[in-house]
């Protein structure tokens, strides 16, 4: 097992965390490593569940923060071991996790071994499976088991954010629309039903939606609606019985879950839909005490979050969470996933000046 030490820059701890594959369903090596390094911290109380660890300061406290990373990536394509470049004199960390999201997680751990005496009490959150289904996320399974550590008067997710505070989320929503036929030989097509043709409908419609931009508590979010995969088919000689159109659908957080699904269901009505994986969205929450003080001691002007982050779980737990980290969210999951030194710097002493003051 790798070990990892805290006590270097977060810009080397990003290389080193990156250069431990943690693709969704492999990230044990990775979670053991971080076990190990927080374990030997005697100002935390450390628990893990699985592949999550929490670490806990217990100082007596009024307000208590939450600070949360997830540990997985999507897989590698050619991308790892990182890579030092430099864009217009500007150096990088090129490589699959940069962004999303080691380089949060970096300065998190940093952090985590260097404030002792922080003015609130901490609780530290690294978690498993984020990057696949909700129901495998590391925080759904904690929230079933130990429901008692989500407690914090307010959370920061350490999502790519380019350094800058993203409040709330959208909403996300998976739907396979299915389409049926019949199977006939392809030399005698006339027999059969082509369920492949009958998807065209489908996919019209859907490149011809309009998606919504909705305000939410002065932050405007950009809603989506569209196909992310199709399949069908039986052989080269057999008429089509069967295709399937995966649709997702990002929506703003004033929508609830049961009327992002409605609206998925108008939109394709008429089709056999089935909805696979749905998770609610999260409302800015800036409007909280500690939230303000944050934004002020950063000196940030938030932004709407248009994918969707664990703030969602958070602020279904009644505790106000935003996205604050290293990275551009347009380069995550992209082949060419790089961060500046001067993004994870820049975090860094934006949390601690915050978290000490």
């Amino acid at each position: 097992m790798p070990a990892l030490d805290l006590s270097v820059s977060s810009v080397d701890l990003t290389r080193t965390i990156c250069d431990i594959p943690s693709v969704s369903d492999d990230e044990t090596t990775l979670a053991d490593a971080i076990f190990e390094a927080v374990s030997a911290l005697g100002h935390l109380d450390v628990y893990r569940d699985g592949d999550t660890i929490v670490a806990r300061t217990n100082l007596g406290r009024p307000q208590r923060v939450a600070l949360a990373g997830h540990i997985d990536t999507v897989p590698i394509n050619g991308n790892l071991p990182v890579r030092d470049i430099e864009i217009d004199g500007q150096p990088y960390l090129w490589g699959r996790g940069t962004v999303d999201m080691k380089g949060g997680v970096a300065v998190q751990l940093t952090l985590a071994a260097e404030l002792i005496a922080p003015r609130v009490d901490i609780t530290w959150l690294w978690y498993d499976h984020e990057e696949v289904d909700a129901e495998r996320n590391g925080l759904t399974r904690l929230a079933r088991t130990r429901p008692d550590l989500f407690a914090a008067d307010f959370a920061i997710l350490g999502e790519p954010s380019n350094g800058n505070v993203e409040g709330g989320c959208n909403g996300n929503l998976r739907a396979i629309a299915r389409t049926h036929g019949v199977r006939a030989h392809s030399a005698r097509s006339w027999m059969g039903e082509n369920a492949i043709h009958a998807a065209a409908p489908i996919l019209a419609r859907l490149a011809e939606y309009r998606a919504r931009e909705v305000p939410v508590e002065g932050l405007v979010y950009r809603e989506g609606l569209n196909a992310v995969r199709i399949g069908g088919g039986v052989a080269g000689n057999v008429i089509p019985d069967l295709c399937e159109v995966e649709v997702n659908y990002r929506f703003a957080p004033s929508r609830t879950l049961d009327e992002a699904e409605r609206h998925v269901r108008s939109a394709l009505e008429g089709f056999d839909v089935e909805i696979v994986d749905r998770a609610a969205g999260a409302r800015p929450g800036l409007d909280a005490p500690l939230a303000q003080e944050f934004l002020a001691a950063v000196g940030a002007e938030p932004r709407p979050k248009y994918g969707w982050t664990d703030v969602a779980r958070f602020s279904a737990l009644g505790v106000p969470a935003v996205n604050y980290g290293p990275g551009d969210p347009s380069l995550a999951h992209h082949d060419e996933e790089r961060v500046s030194y001067a993004q994870i710097e820049d975090v860094e002493r934006g949390l601690r000046e915050w978290l000490t003051a």
